[in-house]
C-alpha cells in the first residue's frame, strides 16, 4: 500500500509579500460583503450540484479572481482585501460540502428535512471546523512552513499576488457564466425549453437498459473541468450499472412471479428507473462505503502520523507570543468560550428541539456532545495536516465521516440504543463532524494563503467566522428548497390495514397529529391530467427497510382504507440522488437495525475491490455507479469537450509535454484555471502549464516546479535561498529541487496561470 511521508525541509527564513510592519485596509465592510455575497452564492451552488452529481467544485480560486476584478472596479483595492473576500466566501463552499454530505441521510432515515436543523449543525459544524484550527495555526502554518505546502492555499496565493500586479483574468470567468446562463435559458423545462431536458432511450430490444442525459449546463461544466479521464471513469461506472447489471437483473428475475427483496413488485414489471431504485443503489452504496473505506487506509499512515505529531506538540509547545501584525491570532478565550458555548447550543437544541419523531434523552444528548468534541477535534487535526501535504481534493472527509459513524454507531449498539431515533443522533454527530472537517481543511487553506501574502490572522479568523454564518442561510433554504422543488407524487393504489401495518412502516405524526400537512397537493394521473387532492384527508405512511412495501413515503387515505399516492421525495430522487448521504444512511440503518440486502451492498463492495485492483481510483467509479446515467453521460460529454479542446491545442502545433501526476491527485487544485486555453498557450496534461520554450505567464511565471525525483511541487516560499522575498522571484526558473537537490533535468517549471501564457517577448 502506498503511503504518503512527510518531508524534511530545511528551516528557512520567511518573509511574507506584504511585510508584517506594513498596515493596509484589510477587514473593510466592502470585502465583507462581497465574501458574504459569495459564500451564499457558492454554498447553494454546492449544495446543488452536489446533490444532482455526487461532486463538489473548490471555489478559493475562482472567488480570489472574480474580487480582483470586482474591487477594481470600485477603485484600488489592496491584495489583503482580496484575500478577506475569497476567506470569507470559501467558508459556504467548504460547509457545503460537510452538509450535502451527511444531513440529507435525515430523509433516508424517515425523518424531516427543517431549515432550523440545518442553519445550527452547520454553524455548529462551521464554526467547531474554525475555533478547533485556530490554536494549530502557528505549528502547522507557521513552524511547519517548509513540510505542510497547502497546495491549494499556495496557489491561491499566487493568483492574489497575479491580481495585485495588474494582471486581469476574470473575462474568461464572465464568458463562462454568460454562456451557461444563455445555454440554460433555452434549455430549462420552465423556460423556453427549445430541447428536451432529459433524453431517454429505453431500449426495449435490451430489457432493463436505458440511455438518458441531463442536458444541464452544470453537468456539462463539471465534466469539462475535471477532464475526459474522471469524467470517462464516472461514466464507466454509470454504463456497468445501467447497461450491464441492470439488464442481467432483468435478464435472470423477469422469469419470477414473486418480488426479490428488496423489490416489492416482480421484475417483469419493473421500469430501468425502478430496477435503479431497488437493486442498483444500494449495491452503489456498498461500493461508495467500500471505495470511502479504501481512501481511508490509503491515508491511514498520514493520519497516525498527523496524531502522533499533533499530540507530541500540543504537550511540549511553550506558549509563545508576539507583537507582529502576521501573528496576532484571536484571543484564546474566544476559541475556547465560542466552542463551549457551541456544544452547549447542540446539546440544548437536541434535548428541547430533537428531530421530529427522534426524541432522545438527556444522557444521550450529553453522550453526543462529548462525542462531537472528542471526533471533532480528532478530525480537525488530521483534516488539517492532510490537507497540508496532499491537498483538499485528496482530503478523505467521506472516510473520517464513515469511521465515525461506524464508530458511535457500534458503541450505540452495545448499549443497546438502536430504536430509530438514535440513527438520526447518530447521523447528527456524524453530520457537525463532517462539516467541521470539511471547513478545517480549507480553513488552514485559507490561512496558508493568508500567510504567504502577510495577512492578519485574527482578522481572517474573523472573516471565516462570518462567512460561516452567513453562508448556512444559504445551504438550509438550499437543500429544503431542492427536497420540495424536486418532489414529486404519483399514483399508487395498495390496499393496507392501518391497524397492523407491515413491519419496518408506521404512521407520521406531526405534533402528535396525524395527517400530511400540506392544505393541497398535485399529480398526474395516467392520463396526464393534473389531479389536485386535499392534504388534510390523508395519513403520511413511512416505510424504511420494510419486506413489503418499498422505502419511502404514501399518503393514506383513511376513507378508502389504502395508500393512494406515493409521495417522492426531491432528495434521493433520481433528479438528486445524494449519494453520499444514501451511503451515511446505510451504514448507520446496517449497524443498528441489522436489516439491509446485504448481498447487494456486498456485490458493491467486491467490484470496488476488482476496480482497485485493475488500477483504477475506486470512489470516482463508485459515484458513477450509483447515480443515474443520466447524471454520468451528461458529465462526460463535458469532459469530451475538454478533450477536444486539448486535441485542437495539438494540432494547432502547441503538443503539451508530459507529466507524471494524474488527474485527481494531489496537483489537482489546478483546474480551476488552466482548463481554458488560447491558440497561445501551451497546455501540459490537465493541470500544468510549463513555462519556457519561448513562451512566458503574464502572471505568476516559474515560481514553482514539479521535482520527478522526490514527486513534490518545488515553491520558491520554500527554498532557503529565495524564501525570505519569494514574490521577488516568480520570474527565476528553477533550475534544481531545493528540497532533495536533484539537477535540472529532473524539475519542471510550473506556471500556477496556464491560460495566461502568451509568446514571449523577443
Amino acid at each position: 500500500m502506498a503511503t504518503i511521508t512527510e518531508p524534511k525541509t530545511p528551516e528557512a527564513r520567511f518573509e511574507p509579500y506584504v511585510p508584517s510592519e506594513t498596515k493596509l485596509k484589510e477587514f473593510t465592510p466592502r470585502a465583507l460583503i462581497l465574501g458574504s455575497i459569495f459564500g451564499i452564492l457558492f454554498g447553494g451552488v454546492t449544495v446543488y450540484v452536489g446533490l444532482r452529481a455526487g461532486l463538489t467544485v473548490s471555489a478559493s480560486i475562482p472567488i480570489a479572481v472574480l474580487s480582483i476584478s470586482i474591487l477594481r472596479a470600485f477603485g484600488r483595492a489592496t491584495i489583503l482585501e482580496n484575500n478577506i473576500v475569497q476567506t470569507t466566501g470559501n467558508a459556504g463552499q467548504s460547509v457545503a460540502s460537510g452538509v450535502i454530505f451527511t444531513l440529507p441521510a435525515l430523509i433516508f432515515l424517515g425523518f424531516q428535512l427543517e431549515v432550523a436543523r440545518i442553519f445550527l449543525l452547520s454553524l455548529v459544524g462551521g464554526l467547531i471546523g474554525v475555533f478547533f484550527m485556530i490554536p494549530l495555526r502557528r505549528q502547522l502554518i507557521v513552524k511547519e512552513h517548509g513540510v505542510l505546502t497547502y497546495p491549494e492555499g499556495t496557489a491561491c496565493a499566487d493568483v492574489l499576488v497575479a491580481g495585485d500586479r495588474g494582471g486581469s483574468f476574470a473575462g474568461r470567468v464572465f464568458w463562462g457564466l454568460g454562456l451557461g446562463a444563455l445555454y440554460t435559458f433555452f434549455q430549462n423545462e420552465n423556460l423556453l425549453a427549445a430541447w428536451p431536458s432529459t433524453p431517454t432511450w429505453d431500449i426495449k430490444q435490451y430489457a432493463g437498459a436505458s440511455i438518458r442525459a441531463n442536458t444541464t449546463s452544470e453537468y456539462m461544466g463539471v465534466g469539462y473541468i475535471i477532464g475526459p479521464r474522471v469524467a470517462g471513469v464516472l461514466f464507466a461506472g454509470g454504463v456497468f450499472s445501467w447497461l450491464v447489471l441492470m439488464p442481467a437483473i432483468h435478464f435472470f428475475g423477469a422469469g419470477l412471479a414473486t418480488p426479490i427483496y428488496p423489490g416489492t413488485m416482480p421484475i417483469s414489471q419493473m421500469s430501468p428507473t425502478d430496477l435503479w431504485r431497488t437493486y442498483v443503489r444500494p449495491m452503489g452504496a456498498g461500493a461508495v462505503a467500500c471505495a470511502g473505506l479504501i481512501t481511508l487506509m490509503k491515508t491511514m499512515p498520514t493520519i497516525v502520523s498527523a496524531i502522533r505529531t499533533s499530540v507530541k506538540q500540543l504537550g511540549s509547545e511553550k506558549s509563545e507570543r508576539s507583537n507582529l501584525r502576521t501573528d496576532d491570532d484571536l484571543p484564546m478565550w474566544v476559541t475556547v468560550g465560542g466552542s463551549v458555548l457551541l456544544i452547549i447550543m447542540m446539546w440544548g437544541f437536541l434535548t428541547f428541539k430533537p428531530v421530529p419523531g427522534a426524541q432522545t434523552s438527556l444522557f444521550a444528548n450529553i453522550v453526543a456532545s462529548v462525542f462531537v468534541v472528542v471526533f471533532g477535534f480528532l478530525f480537525v487535526t488530521v483534516s488539517s495536516r492532510i490537507t497540508g501535504l496532499i491537498g483538499s481534493s485528496a482530503n478523505p472527509v467521506s472516510g473520517m465521516t464513515i469511521a465515525t459513524l461506524m464508530a458511535t454507531s457500534a458503541i450505540f449498539l452495545a448499549l443497546g440504543w438502536t430504536a430509530p431515533a438514535f440513527g438520526a443522533l447518530v447521523l447528527t454527530i456524524g453530520g457537525v463532524v463532517c462539516i467541521a472537517s470539511s471547513n478545517a481543511g480549507d480553513t488552514s487553506q485559507d490561512l496558508k494563503t493568508g500567510y504567504l501574502i502577510g495577512a492578519t490572522p485574527k482578522w481572517q479568523q474573523a472573516a471565516l467566522l462570518i462567512g460561516v454564518t452567513v453562508s448556512t442561510f444559504a445551504v438550509g433554504y438550499t437543500l429544503t428548497g431542492m427536497n420540495k422543488g424536486l418532489e414529486e407524487f404519483r399514483p399508487l393504489v395498495r390496499q393496507i390495514d392501518l391497524n397492523r401495518l407491515p413491519p419496518g412502516v408506521t404512521v407520521e405524526e406531526t405534533n402528535g397529529q396525524r395527517g400530511f400537512t400540506r392544505d393541497r397537493f398535485s399529480y398526474r394521473d395516467a392520463q396526464g391530467q393534473m389531479v389536485t387532492l386535499p392534504g388534510h384527508d390523508y395519513y403520511v405512511l413511512n416505510a424504511i427497510n420494510s419486506s413489503e412495501i418499498a422505502s419511502g413515503k404514501y399518503l393514506y387515505s383513511p376513507k378508502s382504507g389504502q395508500i393512494e399516492v406515493q409521495w417522492i421525495q426531491g432528495i434521493g430522487s433520481e433528479r438528486a440522488p445524494a449519494p453520499q448521504a444514501q451511503l451515511m444512511s446505510t451504514v448507520i440503518n446496517g449497524i443498528l437495525t441489522r436489516k439491509l440486502p446485504w448481498g447487494l451492498v456486498m456485490l458493491g463492495v467486491f467490484l470496488v475491490i476488482v476496480v482497485e485492483l485493475l488500477g483504477i481510483r475506486s470512489l470516482a467509479f463508485a459515484v458513477g455507479a450509483y447515480i443515474s446515467i443520466g447524471t454520468t453521460l451528461a458529465i462526460f460529454a463535458g469532459g469530451v469537450v475538454r478533450w477536444l479542446v486539448e486535441s485542437a491545442a495539438k494540432r494547432a502545433g502547441e503538443t503539451p509535454a508530459e507529466t507524471d501526476v494524474s488527474p485527481g491527485s494531489l496537483y489537482g487544485w489546478y483546474w480551476c484555471e488552466a482548463h481554458i486555453w488560447s491558440r497561445q498557450a501551451k497546455p501540459v496534461g490537465h493541470q500544468f502549464a510549463v513555462a519556457g520554450d519561448g513562451f512566458r505567464c503574464t502572471g505568476v511565471e516559474c515560481s514553482s516546479g514539479y521535482c520527478v525525483s522526490c514527486a513534490r511541487v518545488v515553491s520558491l516560499s520554500l527554498c532557503p535561498q529565495t524564501a525570505g522575498e519569494w514574490w521577488k522571484h516568480s520570474s527565476k526558473k528553477l533550475t534544481h529541487c531545493c528540497l532533495c537537490g536533484t539537477p535540472p533535468s529532473a524539475v519542471r517549471p510550473l506556471c500556477h496561470i496556464g491560460f495566461l501564457s502568451q509568446p514571449a517577448l523577443k
